[in-house]
């Protein structure tokens, strides 16, 4: 059985953080995280699950929920749509009172169709795909939709990089990928643009030798990848190849990984994100200063992905404090009720789709390092 095989995991945060409250006062409130802890997701999910292990320690440290201490209970989702399938019903079985994750968005949707089914809440801290939130009301987002950045990155290519062809590069494999390519092909072109070329990789490949000729002799403007952390391998190559353009990605492109993989080789590259480290509010400063100082010596960047998951405990924490209590359909109402809650990503209210409005931030990527550059707003519709 899959289980068996170590999928499932709990950990008690709360032990070893001598929390203000008698944990045999009451039971701990159960809250499932689903993310990958191996297989080829995992290395780009870990600062998800960072962002969750942090606030929930948090939350524990300043006396829990409704008197009890919160108890993290980590599912792996084995990198897969089945996974988190199993994932989420194994999250059932443990009688969880909500759910965060994924962070991959075919992850996410098949996460999103078991806590519906079963009316348990859940929050996504980094899916994009705007179907994950309308499979039903129980279903929230703390990031912005593809739509959003699709729309972002398009402009970002005409006004700034002054690009009018373009060459696509996604993954077949990821709903992700596939409807960010989407939005950023419709947006691109409604403005003037001209895509001449999509190319078409799986997340699991290895060689893009074939995909960096391809692009060599397309020679476009710009060359726009909506993947995760392969789009650094992707990127090594064709530069590697010979191509010299300028690189846009969406907020896959987020952490460590991507730049290990080959994001270091960009001479110019600019992708889309949530939230940077510069963020000049004193929410954004305090999780900073609580970020690094859970770190040891050599550690990398905070990155939006783990901003957001502390986001997400913390919406979660606030909405049964004004439920008043675990029951699923009072905090779904809690959830949906939630109006300028101020996170570490900024000011949250969620429309009826359980979607946020947000900001975006554009990132620029120059030789193994990142910087960021503005932040965009865009009219609502």
């Amino acid at each position: 059985m899959m289980i068996a095989r170590g999928v499932l995991f709990i950990l008690a945060l709360a032990v070893g953080s001598l929390p203000r409250f008698d944990v045999s006062a009451g039971e701990p409130i159960r809250i499932a995280a689903i993310y990958a802890l191996s297989g080829p997701a995992a290395a780009s999910n870990a600062s998800s699950l960072d962002g969750t292990r942090l606030a929930v320690r948090e939350v524990n440290r300043s006396g829990g929920v409704l008197g009890r201490p919160l108890l993290l209970v980590e599912i792996d989702n084995l990198s897969t749509p089945i996974g988190s399938k199993v994932a989420a019903d194994e999250a059932v079985r443990q009688g969880v009172t909500a759910i965060l994750g994924a962070a991959w968005s075919s992850h996410s949707l098949a996460i999103a169709r078991v806590a519906q089914k079963h009316a348990i809440p859940m929050i996504t801290n980094m899916s994009t795909h705007p179907g994950i939130t309308r499979i039903g009301d129980c279903v929230f987002r703390v990031c912005f939709t593809d739509p959003f950045q699709g729309r972002v990155m398009a402009r970002f290519a005409l006004e700034h990089v002054g690009a009018r062809d373009a060459l696509i590069i996604k993954d077949l494999s990821s709903d992700y990928s596939l409807g960010l390519a989407r939005e950023f092909r419709r947006n691109f072109e409604k403005g003037g643009g001209r895509v001449g070329l999509e190319l078409d990789y799986k997340h699991s490949q290895e060689n893009f030798h074939e995909i960096a000729l391809q692009a060599r002799q397309a020679r476009p403007g710009i060359i726009f990848i909506p993947g995760h952390d392969e789009s650094g391998a992707i990127i090594r190559e064709t530069i590697q190849s010979g191509v010299s353009t300028v690189f846009l990605g969406g907020d896959g492109w987020v952490g460590d990984s991507f730049l290990d993989r080959g994001g270091r080789f960009l001479e110019k590259g600019f992708y889309c994100t949530h939230w940077d480290e510069k963020a000049n509010t004193e929410t954004s400063r305090r999780f900073v200063d609580l970020a690094r100082g859970s770190r040891g010596p050599g550690a990398g960047l905070v990155n939006a992905s783990e901003a957001l998951a502390f986001d997400s405990v913390m919406l979660v924490a606030d909405a049964l404090k004004r439920a008043g209590s675990t029951d699923g359909e009072a905090l779904r109402r809690a959830l949906s009720d939630t109006r300028a809650f101020e996170g570490v990503t900024g000011s949250i209210s969620f429309n009826e789709h359980g979607d946020p409005f947000k900001r975006a931030v554009i990132m620029e990527v120059s030789k193994g390092s990142t910087r960021y550059l503005e932040t965009v707003t865009l009219n609502r519709r």
